[in-house]
């Protein structure tokens, strides 16, 4: 019998009669007849035949695919055959595209996965040739954040450090964020993805942000600012006798430089603008970006004190302080104030709330400094000059036979706290002053992605209270599980810099790092790992990828087609037919129990949006970000209830996305462009790097 076999780019590796059964059996299924018997006696007489053919050489895979053909067709079975000639056709237009950007793929990823590794992480010769392949990615990563390890003598053995690394992000069951994988071993060396600078009242420390931003984005990380503390306005420059223009005419400033520079050519800089409720230019804020393509490299969210929540609570007017006086310019009605946020949310997307006062009561290191901003997303709040990394765990890779695999979500997490708390040590960091308070803190933000697809092979849908329940479940053991870990650093590596006076110094629980959990949207790492974005639902069951242009893809969901092959309701019409709207909600040819799992984020309420979100934060040390999507016929009182629910859910903020709300998104639920000019009707169609979540360009980083 044969025992090896030749892959197409001429390695020789183990014979697996299983892929043959397997292969066999989804050509039965997609015919509607379900059989392993069968699958197991034609998969023996391919065996047979190929043990007779190849007795003094090695098989290739076209080899025994062939005989698979004419197997099937000896045995009468036409249709099977067709189905398994179709499959051979699917795969080798599989490799064909991916053979267009010119990549290895050791790692066998989706074609989307390969498409952004050659365009944004591998790298290249000065003459812009590839010099890497997704396995050679991780294996640089790991090396180079396995190297921190040596700082700490003995007590930690660098090279089996790097094999855990690179076997979890091979694996593709933790990635770090983009810029890590980017510059990890390169001379930029920056690998944060979240950072906040301070915006004072003077013109030079508001082009020294701009500067550092500059900086920043350049080298991958994104940024957030607070503009609470610029005068309003209207109000004195006493320097020049002038008159100030205000803090929205300086977030210009910035919009336009980020649009200038590109983030080393990789990627577009992000922001996230905050005004505190009270500035006297809160309403000019709100409103910054209705007209369309304002401010389109930011994000914009209103701090929200729990004062203002109050007040509107009692329908009461509240007043607006100047910053550079610290005295009350005027008052608003509260209601009005919110009424105007909402009907923008709901118009724009933004902006959404960020509830800075429960943000600082759970601020770990409260002596050394006040949360004012977050970064771009909103799920990490830092304190001027402090950047954050992140990495999440692919969830959808922590279940076994229908039940999660506790054991090696354990393994996972720790071996993701120690690549986290690695990188500060390795990191290149852009100004000394990021560097001592990133060090002096060393905040780090876990998170997830693949929730969603943990949900489905568990047999648990979405929005129910299961679901909930299963969030909280995961999320706590992952915040016990690293703090845990955290705690076993501390002890060989020691504690913070900024320890003393901190909330776990007063706990006392000596931890390696102030921070440890953070829930971030993903976005492009959940692509080239093939699953949901971080907690989100998914966006659509079956839908065409535009990767390049003039090229498009069909992609489905791989549980689902799984569970349609075995439930013998497969074809690949239906998948067409799923592809024109994305959800299988309507479709009674699917049975509905299958229709229950597989929820797609426009099939949610709002309210289990929220409540999803509510139940990761319960044990998430930053915050979350989560995007309630919302049908364009939403109305302006459902966006109402969404802010308010989080706020009385404990959410530390929210943000709200109606469908069609703004012309250009990466996401659109039927005709694109080109065939809303009368042509066929569309596909649900996606740009290249959208992995679910916010619909709309700017809330991808």
């Amino acid at each position: 019998m044969a025992r090896k076999i030749r892959k197409r780019d001429g390695r020789i590796v183990n014979f697996d009669r299983n892929k043959i059964t397997r292969a066999i059996e989804k050509s039965i299924l997609a015919v509607k007849a379900k059989d392993r018997a069968l699958a197991e006696r034609l998969s023996r007489q391919v065996m047979k035949i190929v043990k007779e053919k190849f007795v003094a050489k090695i098989p290739g895979v076209e080899d025994i695919q062939d005989i698979v053909e004419n197997v099937l067709i000896g045995n009468g079975l036409t249709k099977v055959a067709k189905a398994y000639i179709l499959y051979r056709q699917k795969r080798k237009e599989v490799r064909e595209a991916k053979g267009i950007f010119g990549i290895e793929d050791d790692l066998k990823l989706p074609v989307n996965a390969v498409r952004i590794l050659e365009k944004r992480y591998l790298l290249r010769d000065e003459s812009g040739n590839l010099m890497e392949t997704p396995k050679k990615m991780f294996h640089r990563v790991a090396r180079e954040v396995a190297r921190a390890d040596r700082l700490y003598g003995k007590k930690f053995n660098a090279q089996e450090t790097e094999k855990e690394f690179y076997k979890v992000m091979s694996n593709l069951e933790f990635i770090p964020n983009s810029p890590t994988l980017i510059n990890a071993g390169t001379r930029m060396g920056q690998l944060s993805a979240c950072f906040v600078l301070p915006v004072k009242d003077s013109m030079k420390s508001i082009f020294e942000a701009v500067k550092d931003m500059a900086l920043i984005h350049q080298s991958g990380g994104g940024t957030g600012f607070s503009f609470s503390k610029l005068r309003p306005k209207g109000d004195l420059v006493k320097s020049t006798k002038g008159i100030a223009s205000g803090p929205v005419s300086f977030m210009r400033v910035f919009d336009m430089a980020t649009d200038i520079i590109k983030q080393g050519g990789r990627r577009r800089g992000a922001n996230m603008g905050i005004l505190r409720i009270d500035h006297p230019d809160i309403l000019e804020f709100i409103t910054a970006k209705t007209r369309e393509g304002a401010f389109a490299n930011f994000n914009l969210s209103v701090a929200i004190t729990d004062k203002f929540m109050r007040l509107l609570e009692a329908d009461k007017e509240y007043e607006l302080i100047n910053p550079r006086t610290e005295r009350p310019t005027r008052k608003l009605r509260a209601k009005d104030v919110f009424s105007l946020i909402v009907a923008t949310a709901w118009k724009t997307g933004d902006p959404g709330l960020v509830f800075i006062d429960r943000i600082n009561k759970k601020n770990p290191t409260s002596h050394i400094g006040v949360i004012e901003s977050t970064n771009p997303c909103a799920e990490q709040p830092l304190l001027p000059y402090e950047s954050c990394v992140l990495g999440s765990i692919n969830l959808s890779k922590m279940v076994k036979e229908k039940k999660i695999n506790w054991k090696k979500l354990r393994e996972v997490i720790r071996t993701a706290i120690h690549f986290l708390d690695n990188v500060i040590d390795v990191n290149k960091y852009p100004l000394p002053s990021i560097e001592r308070m990133t060090k002096g803190n060393r905040k780090i933000g876990l998170g997830v992605m693949g929730f969603a697809e943990m949900l489905i092979k568990i047999g648990i849908p979405y929005d129910s209270r299961d679901g909930i329940a299963i969030a909280e479940e995961v999320m706590r053991f992952i915040s016990r599980e690293a703090r845990e870990k955290s705690k076993k650093l501390a002890k060989l590596r020691g504690v913070f810099l900024n320890f003393k006076g901190s909330i776990w110094d007063k706990k006392k629980i000596r931890v390696r790092n102030a921070c440890l959990t953070t829930i971030a949207p993903t976005g492009t790492i959940s692509t080239i790992a093939g699953c949901s974005s971080g907690i989100e639902p998914l966006f659509a069951i079956s839908y065409v990828r535009r990767i390049l242009e003039g090229t498009e893809f069909l992609e489905s969901n791989g549980i689902f087609e799984e569970i349609a092959l075995d439930e013998g309701f497969y074809d690949k019409k239906l998948m067409m037919e799923i592809a024109k709207k994305g959800s299988i909600q309507h479709m009674k040819k699917i049975p509905q129990s299958v229709r229950r799992l597989f929820v797609t984020a426009f099939d949610i309420s709002p309210e289990w949006h929220v409540r999803m979100q509510a139940a990761f934060q319960k044990y998430t040390d930053n915050a979350v970000s989560k995007t309630v999507n919302l049908p364009y016929e939403a109305t302006v009182e459902e966006v109402e209830k969404v802010y308010k629910l989080a706020f009385q859910l404990g959410c530390k903020g929210v943000t709200v996305y109606r469908y069609g709300s703004k012309s250009q998104q990466v996401l659109y639920l039927g005709p694109v462009p080109k065939e809303a000019q009368g042509e066929e009707p569309g596909y649900v169609s996606v740009d290249s790097e959208y992995a679910g979540g916010c619909p709309a360009p700017y809330c991808l980083f």
